[in-house]
């Protein structure tokens, strides 16, 4: 089973940030990004990137790293043509975050800081690294954990799809056992919420509520940005 929401949140004019899912017998595909640019260039960017994953991801795939990673190059091309072809979308760019759940393997690209984390039992975990200045800072040791959260360059991404014409693509790797829930967000909700919260929230309620509390909650701690998640069950 699978529940997503797209919210505006509290102040932004437009939602900029674009997810969907494909779920086939032999694969399933998730897809969340968190545009960025002026004018429209952030939405239409976002999309962009989801909707050339989504319409790329063929029955006939054999190796699900090269995929997801052939698909995000794909993605980064197209936005960066176009960010050349058009003044109005020049600087263009989005977080991209796609998971693959095929048999007992899930498969996750990142570039960004949209984030993907999973549920076991008692325990919530981050798996996907931001692309970011501060956990560049976090990294080298010049900031604590906590002082990341209030940084003041906390939304200054260091990788995105569509800023240049190549693009590295992280992936990581996970069997699915054990695992009871697999989150995608963009950090509309991870900067606002701890991990904690969005594990009593999602171990507490069905999907659908689950979906709709995590966004509410977002919005009641600041709302400062769009806020998506997609939120899957079980064996997705």
């Amino acid at each position: 089973m699978v529940e997503v929401i797209s919210d505006i949140g509290n102040y932004r004019d437009i939602n900029e940030d674009y997810l969907f899912y494909t779920e086939r017998d032999n694969g399933k595909l998730y897809v969340i990004a968190d545009g960025m640019g002026g004018h429209n260039a952030g939405e239409v960017a976002s999309k962009m990137a989801v909707d050339t994953l989504i319409n790329g991801f063929k029955n006939d795939f054999i190796d699900d790293e090269d995929t997801i990673r052939s698909l995000i190059v794909a993605a980064n091309e197209e936005i960066y043509n176009l960010s050349q072809s058009k003044e109005d979308y020049k600087g263009m760019g989005t977080t991209i975050t796609a998971c693959i759940v095929r048999e007992n393997d899930i498969t996750i690209g990142n570039v960004g800081d949209s984030s993907l984390y999973i549920i076991k039992d008692k325990l919530i975990k981050k798996v996907t690294k931001d692309n970011s200045y501060v956990q560049e800072l976090l990294d080298k040791g010049k900031i604590t954990i906590e002082e990341a959260k209030n940084h003041p360059n906390k939304n200054l991404i260091t990788r995105a799809l569509g800023t240049g014409s190549s693009i590295q693509v992280d992936i990581y790797k996970l069997t699915c056992n054990g695992i009871k829930y697999i989150l995608l967000c963009t950090d509309g909700l991870s900067n606002e919420l701890e991990p904690f919260e969005m594990y009593d929230i999602i171990n507490n309620n069905n999907l659908k509520e689950a979906c709709s509390l995590l966004a509410d909650k977002a919005k009641e701690k600041g709302g400062r940005d769009n806020i998506s998640l997609i939120l899957v069950e079980g064996d997705a």
